[in-house]
């Protein structure tokens, strides 16, 4: 006998937002980092909402993290975001562009040179 299979709900998922379907910023990327403007997760909140808050209380994620963490499509995450930053509960940058990044190869040089001194 198979084990018993997780059934997902028949509602879309859309239909949280109301029918929406698009976020009010367009500027949101998968990979945009998202942290908390507030401390502690406001009062109201309906559980999606209530549930990315407290998830990004605890330190900043990518969009697309915060979507597999709360089990929603990253476009309903998406919508739903973009509303908690239009309320300031959240706060959204753009990821940091792979030239700013450091050089892994130079970062590597200075640990073994670091670890040179400390031997001498």
């Amino acid at each position: 006998m198979t084990p018993a299979r997780q059934t997902r709900p028949l509602v879309p998922a859309y239909m949280a937002l109301g029918g929406r379907a698009e976020p009010g910023r367009n500027t949101l990327d998968s990979v945009s980092l998202l942290s908390a403007a507030v401390d502690r997760v406001p009062p109201g909140l309906d559980p999606a909402r209530h549930r990315i808050v407290e998830l990004l209380c605890g330190g900043p994620l990518s969009l697309a993290e915060v979507a597999a963490h709360v089990r929603l499509p990253v476009g309903v995450v998406k919508v739903l975001v973009s509303d908690l930053i239009d309320e300031g509960r959240l706060r959204a940058r753009a990821p940091v562009p792979r030239a700013e990044q450091l050089d892994a190869h130079l970062l590597e040089r200075v640990l073994s040179g670091l670890r040179a001194i400390q031997g001498e």
